[in-house]
């Protein structure tokens, strides 16, 4: 039997605004939660049901020494970058783009939802990469969702949606530079579940729609609950006799020092300065098509 890990604190999301000008909802970078290594941002996006016209995303803009994650709810997104990858991600799949030395990336509603309109859920989560894979190419991983596995716990009450990290024998389709964890975890009323994850991995749940209780800590739609380093595995109940459903976040910590700024996350100011130069000099380069 393995120990849950308790939840050591409760973070309410701020809204902020991105891109070119969609809201998000945001527990972290903030005033009060700065990361959660090897975590850098947690940001969801929306619901928001855009009118014919409205709908907006993220044009060209660059990256370099992390991974971005993106996880569609509903909507769809398209990518282009610099490094000449394309693609279109729908309801429950991930778009996953190690930007490393750099890259020029856009992500866009689809034409259909900028010229109809259309409602847009999401998220974006951002994984350091440690100092010795920073500058390495850039790559990308889209992931459809019937590629994404499903397991069905708790008497069938509970699906799991492995994006990253393996759940009770299932291996997810996508592969990570930093060890971490990342699961969807949909409750049905009453429902519950528990995951095992190794002890010295940082752990938080975050939630998605609904109410439950996570670590023992009553949590609300957008908050996030920090699970404490006392135990190796997470316990998550649906509360409120209503159907919810939440993010499973863990991660090997790097422990190293971390320099960001804006698109950038390096190890040092200088390297952030050399970063904005490369990217002023054209060396990450354009998206030509």
């Amino acid at each position: 039997m393995t120990t849950p890990r308790t939840g050591a604190d409760l973070i309410h999301s701020m809204h902020a605004t991105e891109g070119a000008g969609f809201e998000v909802r945001r527990p972290f970078p903030t005033s009060q939660l700065s990361m959660v290594d090897p975590f850098l941002l947690l940001d969801h996006m929306g619901p928001q049901d855009w009118a014919p016209g409205e709908a907006q995303g993220a044009p060209d803009h660059p990256h370099r020494g992390f991974e971005t994650v993106s996880y569609i709810l509903q909507g769809a997104f398209e990518h282009k970058d610099s490094a000449g990858n394309a693609g279109r991600i729908g309801p429950g799949a991930v778009q996953w783009m190690t930007a490393g030395a750099g890259v020029v990336h856009s992500e866009m509603p689809a034409k259909e939802i900028q010229t109809d309109g259309g409602i847009m859920e999401g998220f974006q989560i951002w994984v350091n990469l440690p100092a010795a894979e920073k500058m390495k190419p850039p790559q990308y991983q889209e992931i459809l969702a019937s590629k994404i596995p499903e397991v069905t716990v708790d008497d069938g009450r509970t699906l799991v949606r492995v994006i990253a990290g393996s759940f009770n024998g299932n291996e997810p389709a996508v592969s990570t530079h930093t060890p971490i964890a990342y699961w969807h975890v949909l409750l049905g009323t009453d429902g519950s579940f528990s995951g095992d994850l190794p002890h010295d991995w940082n752990a938080m749940v975050y939630v998605i729609h609904g109410a439950v209780t996570a670590g023992g800590v009553d949590a609300d739609e957008s908050d996030l609950v920090i699970l404490a380093p006392d135990g190796e595995s997470v316990e998550i109940v649906a509360r409120g006799s209503q159907p919810a459903d939440v993010l499973v976040l863990a991660g090997l910590p790097i422990r190293e020092q971390v320099a960001r700024y804006g698109p950038f996350v390096m190890n040092t100011r200088e390297e952030i300065i050399e970063a904005f130069e490369d990217y002023q000099s054209g060396k990450m380069g354009q998206i030509a098509f």
